[in-house]
């Protein structure tokens, strides 16, 4: 526990937590988790397009009993949002994935663990236990490593497979160019490689025997350029899981998701890591969720820092929505304590944001309850770090 987790009260704002964060890890560290691709302009588009939309609430309705439950796929839900898939968790706490999953499972908020994990996939799901998990897929342009991940997955009781689709190459992420640093390349994302029987198959000498060379076949293999809507029919053939597609944006992708037979979307723009210059996610939710029209769910990520942000998303048409860097600056900041807090925070302001709004479960959330905001009130957006 660093003197800053230990000695300070947990904050309660976003900007609060990334700066508790910033204080209490490597700066490399910091940097690679705040910052964006390019410029950053798709990261700050992100937050900008929450302030772009109002909250129209209606009041004189009881709501003394509230509920936020959903549910997918007949599962049910306890809250409206996820922790998002997050690679390499260890490099802001030594507990990584295996105390966000702990805080999750405390609150029953459910959990997608990433291909990249510091840990494996199995000591993830066994923090879990019953508590609603699914699995990030990087499907990697090994076919047998892609299927083995996938087995392993079902067989340790993870309930969906959410392969990311956006990272055919990995984002041109300037800060981090310029500190030098890449977690994936120092190992940090390889327990699930490196514990895989078919990744081992491949290897001339074992990890624990040449880490070096492991880690450049993982390296080698980890993402697929080549990968097309043709190749989702192999996955099917695999697993009977539900199967979402994370990193969708345009309306016509989300048509050929629903030719492809597809059982979910997350629209993302991968938190502004991606694509510098591209579309807001938020932006892209309402086109998508009018292609869709409810034969799927539709969840969404990417900028969300409170309470009404959920609100809107889910008002927009999302089924729910994925937590993502303000749960990784609470680990940061306090291991599973800061993460709990962060998600304990985030429950209690969507609960009174709902109230508020006038509504008393999110499932009467619809259109009626945002307007677009004047095209120059766009609110305070905070900007990123540059140190």
């Amino acid at each position: 526990m660093s003197p800053v987790e230990k000695h300070l009260p947990f904050p309660y704002s976003y900007a609060d937590w990334k700066q508790r964060a910033k204080q209490a890890i490597d700066r490399e560290a910091f940097t690679y988790v705040a910052s964006g691709a390019g410029s950053e302009q798709t990261m700050k588009a992100n937050e900008e397009a929450f302030n772009r939309w109002r909250l129209l609430p209606q009041v004189l309705t009881d709501v003394t009993h509230r509920d936020m439950s959903v549910s997918l796929w007949g599962q049910a839900m306890a809250t409206p949002f996820l922790l998002a898939p997050i690679g390499m968790q260890g490099i802001v706490h030594p507990d990584g994935e295996l105390a966000s999953a702990r805080a999750a499972k405390a609150l029953g908020v459910p959990f997608i663990a990433s291909t990249v994990s510091t840990f494996t996939l199995e000591q993830i799901a066994s923090e879990l236990g019953a508590s609603p998990h699914w699995f990030q897929l990087y499907w990697s342009n090994d076919m047998d490593v892609t299927k083995s991940l996938v087995q392993r997955a079902e067989a340790a009781g993870y309930s969906a497979i959410v392969i990311t689709v956006d990272t055919a190459l990995l984002g041109w992420r300037e800060r981090d160019l310029s500190t030098g640093y890449s977690p994936l390349k120092l190992g940090m994302g390889s327990a699930n490689f490196f514990h895989d029987p078919v990744f081992r198959e491949k290897l001339t000498k074992p990890p624990e025997v040449d880490r070096k060379a492991a880690l450049e076949h993982l390296l080698n293999i980890v993402f697929h350029p080549g990968l097309t809507w043709g190749d989702l029919a192999s996955l099917r053939e695999i697993t009977p899981l539900p199967i979402l597609l994370k990193g969708v944006l345009h309306p016509d992708d989300a048509s050929l998701a629903l030719d492809c037979g597809v059982d979910g979307l997350i629209v993302s723009n991968h938190g502004g890591r991606q694509l510098d210059g591209a579309v807001a996610a938020l932006d892209a939710l309402q086109p998508v969720c009018d292609i869709v029209q409810n034969r799927i769910p539709v969840l969404f990520d990417s900028g969300v820092r409170r309470g009404p942000d959920v609100i809107k998303a889910i008002a927009m048409g999302a089924d729910a929505v994925l937590l993502g860097r303000p749960y990784i600056y609470g680990l940061a900041a306090g291991g599973e304590a800061g993460v709990r807090h962060v998600l304990q925070h985030l429950i209690s302001d969507i609960d009174v944001s709902l109230a508020l709004t006038g509504k008393r479960t999110i499932r009467e959330l619809n259109r009626s309850v945002i307007v677009k905001s004047n095209a120059h009130d766009t609110g305070p957006v905070s900007q990123p770090d540059v140190s």
